[in-house]
C-alpha cells in the first residue's frame, strides 16, 4: 500500500513541476500507453472467446484515449497558434470520432491508426520540448496547459 502512495506522490510531483512542453508530450504518452492496452485486449478478444469483461476494459482505455485528446483541444490556443491550432483542433476531432467508431466496432485498424499518428505527435513534441529556447514550446504553437 506504502508502495502505491509513493508512486503516486511522485506521478502527483511529475505532473505539478513539468512545463507545458512536457505535460503535452505527457498526455500522448498516456494516450498512446491506453491504445496499446486496448488493442491488447482486442487482439486477446479476437484470439480467445469474447469476454464481456474485456470488452468493457478495451472501451475503458478508448474512452481514457478520448479523454485525454480533449484535453488536447481544450488547451489549444487559437490566438497565439493560429493555423496550427486550427489544424491541430481538426486533427483531434477526427481521432476522437474514429475512437468512438472503433469503439462502437472493435476496429483494430482504426485504434492502430489513431495510435501511430499520435505516436507521431508524441515524438514531435518530444523534440519540441526538448529543444533548448527562450521561447515556450507550447507558445509556439499556442497550446496552453494551466498546471
Amino acid at each position: 500500500m506504502a508502495y502505491k502512495n509513493a508512486l503516486s506522490t511522485y506521478k502527483e510531483t511529475q505532473v505539478r513541476t513539468a512545463g507545458q512542453g512536457q505535460l503535452i508530450v505527457m498526455l500522448y504518452e498516456e494516450a498512446v500507453k491506453q491504445l496499446t492496452k486496448a488493442l491488447e485486449l482486442l487482439e486477446l478478444n479476437n484470439s480467445d472467446k469474447k469476454d464481456p469483461g474485456r470488452i468493457e476494459q478495451i472501451s475503458k482505455s478508448v474512452m481514457k484515449t478520448e479523454e485525454i485528446i480533449t484535453e488536447l483541444m481544450v488547451s489549444l490556443n487559437f490566438e497565439q497558434g493560429g493555423e496550427v491550432s486550427k489544424n491541430l483542433f481538426s486533427l483531434y476531432t477526427w481521432f476522437n470520432r474514429e475512437l468512438v467508431e472503433a469503439n462502437i466496432s472493435q476496429d483494430t485498424k482504426r485504434l492502430i491508426r489513431v495510435k501511430d499518428m499520435l505516436s507521431e505527435l508524441r515524438d514531435a513534441w518530444i523534440a519540441i520540448a526538448s529543444q533548448k529556447t527562450t521561447e515556450q514550446p507550447s507558445e509556439a504553437v499556442g497550446l496552453n496547459i494551466a498546471g
